[in-house]
């Protein structure tokens, strides 16, 4: 069973799981002592990830593409404007998984949350009462929360003072935000509201299908974390 774990963990199309944990805290390092090389390690190393199955396989565009981002980084620290590219990854990070999630509602595709499902528990988890429903429901709430949460953050983004987009642009912001509120919730809040839904759901769907078995909390965290690469590309329904 360990070295079927660790097999999977280390599968040419899934990203190693100790760099996927690195990530947020190294993001959150920086946020919190305000070191941009943490900062900027943390950009390189999401880069990184994205590109990973490719950069893997030893293709000379992802590693072309990756060194090119990382000189795009280092312009962007010359010229003082990391802080503000650093900023936007969380949004972009919560756009692209709003998609991700809401692009598998459409007709003939199966709903992410099911896609999760089938993976983590098996199939036949499917056929118990109630839960393709809740599975298709759950995907929707995570596609609007993701979408909700990086408008909010495009908003305080522009409106950060001092530092934001329109600061820099010498615009008055229509709603000032102070810099110290925008810097804690990017960086750290995020993350925080994140974790706490994802609990939060799963007590609730405890409670919901409690006619029905559950994983616990921690083997379910530890299945998703090992299966999220292959599902988050998303698939049509089999015909």
């Amino acid at each position: 069973m360990h070295a079927h774990v660790m097999s999977e963990s280390r599968r040419p199309g899934g990203r190693p799981l100790p760099l996927l944990l690195a990530y947020p805290l190294l993001a959150v390092a920086g946020a919190l002592t305000h070191r941009q090389g943490l900062s900027l390690a943390a950009l390189a190393l999401l880069l990184g990830l994205l590109l990973w199955p490719a950069l893997r396989r030893g293709r000379p565009g992802a590693w072309l593409l990756w060194l090119g981002l990382l000189g795009a980084m280092a312009v962007l620290a010359a010229r003082d404007l990391a802080a503000l590219a650093l900023d936007a990854v969380p949004l972009a990070l919560n756009l692209l998984l709003a998609w991700i999630f809401g692009r598998t509602l459409r007709a003939g595709w199966q709903p992410l949350v099911e896609q999760f499902i089938e993976a983590i528990e098996g199939t036949p988890r499917l056929a118990m009462p109630g839960i393709v429903r809740y599975a298709r429901q759950l995907t929707a709430f995570w596609a609007v929360l993701l979408a909700a949460q990086a408008l909010v953050l495009g908003v305080m983004l522009f409106c950060q003072v001092p530092g934001g987009v329109l600061a820099r642009l010498g615009v008055a912001p229509p709603w000032p935000v102070p810099q110290a509120w925008v810097q804690a919730y990017v960086h750290v809040g995020v993350y925080l509201l994140l974790a706490a839904v994802f609990v939060l759901e799963y007590l609730y769907r405890r409670w919901h299908l409690r006619h029905l078995p559950h994983l616990g909390l921690h083997a379910l965290l530890h299945r998703l974390a090992l299966r999220w690469p292959q599902l988050i590309r998303g698939r049509n329904r089999a015909p």
